[in-house]
């Protein structure tokens, strides 16, 4: 038995992701978002589990190159794009796919001349303000990179969508009808859906759907979706069961008092691993089966439990912090975030196991 914190990667649940984004998103090609390290899954191992996707994307050349290295054939788009010379040379020479979001990215294909040759997206800004073309730009910034030696396919045009999470806000609405109306005459695929656009929007669907956060798991609303199914479970195991005396504070701090004599238990997990030490007392954890509550403060190694409910748990029982049974959207609204930041916060000291 190993006391080591433990996240369990299911790749079942990945490609069962997958065909929920194709049954929501019928007949649009995929392109699977595995940046930041395949959000803390892992970026090579969901890579793998997500060989039907159509093409994968990154969010930087770094992520993009690791993974040609291991995959001489999939489509692979760096979604930031290209940003120096070396960049620009290292792409062509790897056949990854560039986002153009920038006049100065423009300028960068025209001074440079890579060895290869380049399959480029044009991205518009259509109310996110924060990469893009103004939408009215569309046709002269296609007319430049088209012209563009470099350039070998202008493979499409996207945008991002910025609030589509909250299905009553229209802001959704008007970047589909400004991207629509921008490229309604254009001969070229087209790519707006995140995950939130794949479940919630089905008129930004358009050729390519780009889903991230489902895939793995986690809906982007604030309700979980059911058909989906978690890929990481974070597991640790308990290392300590003591009673505790009425009164006795409980952790660094002495924020937590107990109101009677309790059993507690120390948990071989902190935010040293990646558990956030802003996690409230009250947040459950699940230990055989039941749910528990965390008492007293996050410390580096070490959370703790109130075994009023299970006094009979023991040295060695393993407890999920997030996962199986127990969806890591209500434990990142426990503390005032989202699954994002859990599952890319888990520290390289955490053991990772694939199934």
């Amino acid at each position: 038995m190993s006391f080591q914190p433990t996240v369990t990667i299911d790749r079942s649940a990945l490609r069962h992701n997958l065909e929920v984004v194709r049954r929501h998103a019928p007949g649009c090609k995929v392109m699977a978002v595995v940046k930041a390290d395949g959000y803390g899954h892992g970026l090579l191992e969901v890579a793998n589990a997500l060989a039907s996707a159509e093409a994968l994307a990154v969010a930087r050349m770094e992520e993009g190159l690791l993974l040609r290295r291991e995959d001489p054939e999939r489509r692979i788009l760096v979604l930031a794009g290209a940003h120096d010379a070396s960049e620009l040379e290292a792409a062509a020479s790897a056949g990854l796919e560039l986002v153009v979001h920038h006049p100065h990215q423009l300028d960068l294909l025209e001074r440079v001349s890579p060895t290869g040759s380049l399959r480029c997206w044009l991205k518009l800004d259509t109310g996110m303000h924060r990469l893009g073309f103004p939408p009215h730009e569309c046709g002269e910034r296609l007319a430049q990179l088209k012209a563009l030696p470099a350039v070998a396919e202008v493979a499409g045009v996207m945008t991002h969508l910025a609030n589509a999470d909250d299905l009553g806000d229209e802001t959704t609405r008007r970047q589909v009808a400004r991207f629509e109306e921008a490229t309604a005459d254009l001969l070229l695929p087209r790519s707006v859906a995140n995950s939130a656009g794949i479940l919630g929007w089905p008129e930004s669907h358009y050729d390519w759907v780009r889903p991230g956060i489902m895939l793995y798991g986690a809906s982007p609303f604030a309700a979980e979706r059911e058909e989906l199914r978690s890929a990481m479970t974070f597991s640790a195991r308990i290392i300590s069961v003591k009673q505790v005396d009425a009164g006795a504070p409980i952790g660094y701090g002495g924020d937590w008092i107990a109101p009677e004599r309790m059993p507690v238990a120390a948990v071989a997990v902190g935010y040293g691993d990646g558990y956030p030490r802003e996690m409230p007392s009250g947040t459950p954890v699940l230990l055989r089966g039941q749910r528990v509550p965390l008492v007293g403060r996050v410390s580096m190694d070490t959370i703790t439990l109130d075994l009023r409910t299970l006094p009979e748990a023991k040295v060695g029982d393993e407890v999920i912090l997030w996962g199986r049974g127990l969806p890591a959207e209500e434990i990142a609204a426990a503390v005032g975030t989202i699954p994002y930041t859990l599952f890319c916060g888990i520290t390289r000291r955490v053991r990772r196991i694939y199934q």
